[in-house]
């Protein structure tokens, strides 16, 4: 369950991202079951988003740069550059609300 503004906008930026369609239940609450992944939920509360997440998704693919652009076509926005290790690489992103999550290779 992911807390947001708006459900119904929200829902559509991870439908898109991950593949799925949205299901809108009622005015505040809204998920998508993207293929091979878990349910995500998206649920309306009227505090907006203050501090860092407490839990983040760490998407996993073969590009991050590939993936990163298309999220930022989605409306998504990177946080800082790419970073790369020994392990591979990752690339920190925010959703339209300004949830991290990460594209990770490795």
């Amino acid at each position: 369950m992911v807390d947001c503004a708006d459900p119904a906008a929200l829902v559509r930026f991870w439908a898109a991202l991950l593949g799925g369609e949205p299901v809108d239940r009622d005015a505040g609450w809204s998920y998508v079951e993207p293929p091979g992944f878990v349910r995500l939920a998206f649920q309306r509360v009227p505090e907006g988003k203050a501090v860092k997440n407490r839990l983040h998704l760490d998407l996993a693919g073969g590009d991050v740069a590939a993936a990163a652009d298309g999220a930022v076509a989605l409306g998504a926005v990177r946080v800082g550059g790419p970073v790369r290790d020994p392990q591979g690489a990752y690339q920190v992103m925010r959703d339209p609300e300004g949830n991290e999550f990460c594209f990770v290779r490795g």
